[in-house]
């Protein structure tokens, strides 16, 4: 997306790696001498980033704006841990009074880059002009990707791969979602097949524990006691390292929504990732089975015996992230929280705690639904045990993937949403 921006625009895009200063450094001089029409920049001999800058800043002599692309931020700052101090007073002494660069910082480790360019004990703390953190598509964008597809094979997929353009494009829409598993994701040789590997090994040193915490979320452990006992990790170990999954962006804190301070004692952990949560739950535990049988058969004996257990657990998912559309469409103008309920007696799929008094409890089916009275009637059980504190109305929503024929008798005021309705919701709300 920078590299596109910067296309028609002078410029400098530049790399960050795993490599030592120096190397980073003459890369970066490089990349200038090109994108500046610079030679001499090629012959410079510097070992800091300061040095490198001046260099850059006194070449660029032209009326209009440099932009300073500076991307995997991460790893530069790892190799060169001045390099903010260094923009700080180059943006402070120069370029922020100047308006000649146009300085753009990104990178992929989000708890780094909220602590170490955006929080406060960083020095470029209150310096930015603006910020994107840049999100996975919603499920009606993914499945732009595959237009000649159905609903249903739509929202599979993006139980997989989630919003992600990379994997959405590995998935060949001229196959069935079967066939996309097994040649795309199971087949060793194939792209995805190793790349939740080499994601965690560019952000992760002793891969061990990691891999232990993610297969457990993956197989639906979410409390810490829970965790613990999976893993067999001690307990403040494995707070450090599912606070450096939520660093990452991989994992997810989450509470029961009722409204008001969260209990401590109530938190559980989600692995937000669709891909790692598919890979760690069907392809790292069965490496050495997958291996033996091949991807399609592979397919066929370790993986289609539970997968549609495992789409429904993210169809829940898919509708909490649907409900935001749902509002904007039904004309909600109040603030509300979107999430789920849960406790020792209970679990409600979907909650929805409106600042207008009103709240949504929602029941999720994404197999077939032979009655809808019948999950109606499931759905009052579990509302009957919700703690209205707010004293709150409370409304009544089903979702399921097909209505079932014939006529039901429902409760008054209770909402029916369909899978195909969710796909046609709008995207211009921004969810």
């Amino acid at each position: 997306m920078i590299v596109h921006f910067m296309e028609d625009k002078d410029g400098i895009y530049f790399l960050g790696k795993r490599a030592s200063a120096r190397a980073q450094i003459q890369e970066f001089l490089t990349t200038a001498a090109r994108a500046l029409n610079e030679p001499l920049l090629l012959k410079a001999q510097v070992d800091s980033w300061k040095a490198a800058l001046e260099l850059v800043d006194a070449r660029w002599t032209k009326p209009g704006k440099l932009i300073l692309a500076l991307d995997e931020f991460q790893w530069t700052v790892e190799a060169s841990p001045d390099l903010p101090s260094v923009l700080q007073e180059f943006w402070d002494r120069r370029w922020a009074k100047s308006g000649r660069i146009v300085l753009i910082l990104c990178g992929s480790y989000l708890g780094f880059m909220e602590r170490e360019v955006l929080g406060k004990r960083s020095p470029l703390f209150g310096r930015r002009t603006a910020q994107i953190l840049l999100r996975p598509f919603n499920h009606i964008e993914a499945a732009a990707f595959h237009p000649s597809l159905s609903t249903d094979d739509h929202a599979r997929i993006y139980a997989i791969c989630g919003g992600i353009p990379a994997y959405l494009l590995a998935f060949d829409q001229s196959r069935s979602v079967e066939q996309n598993i097994a040649d795309k994701v199971l087949e060793e040789s194939s792209a995805l097949a190793q790349e939740p590997e080499f994601l965690l090994r560019e952000e992760l040193r002793d891969l061990v524990p990691y891999h232990a915490v993610l297969m457990a979320l993956a197989n639906g452990k979410a409390s810490p006691a829970e965790l613990s006992k999976a893993t067999g990790i001690d307990p403040r170990a494995l707070h450090y390292h599912l606070n450096t999954l939520i660093g990452l962006g991989y994992v997810h804190r989450r509470y029961p929504v009722v409204g008001g301070r969260p209990s401590l004692r109530s938190v559980r952990y989600a692995l937000d990732d669709p891909f790692l949560r598919f890979w760690f739950r069907f392809v790292f535990p069965q490496q050495s089975l997958l291996r033996v049988l091949g991807p399609r058969r592979g397919f066929t004996e370790a993986v289609r015996p539970q997968l549609d257990a495992y789409f429904g657990h993210c169809f829940e998912r898919l509708c909490r992230e649907a409900l935001p559309l749902l509002y904007a469409r039904e004309g909600v103008r109040s603030a509300f929280e979107v999430g789920e309920y849960w406790d020792r007696h209970i679990q409600i799929d979907v909650v929805g705690l409106r600042q207008d008094n009103r709240t949504d409890l929602c029941e999720c089916k994404w197999g077939s639904v032979a009655s809808l009275s019948a999950v109606a009637k499931e759905l009052e059980l579990k509302v009957q045990h919700f703690p209205n504190k707010r004293r709150a109305t409370l409304a009544r929503r089903l979702f399921v993937r097909t209505k079932p024929g014939g006529k039901a008798h429902l409760p008054e005021g209770l909402q029916v949403h369909t899978l195909e309705e969710l796909y046609s919701l709008s995207v211009e709300f921004d969810a």
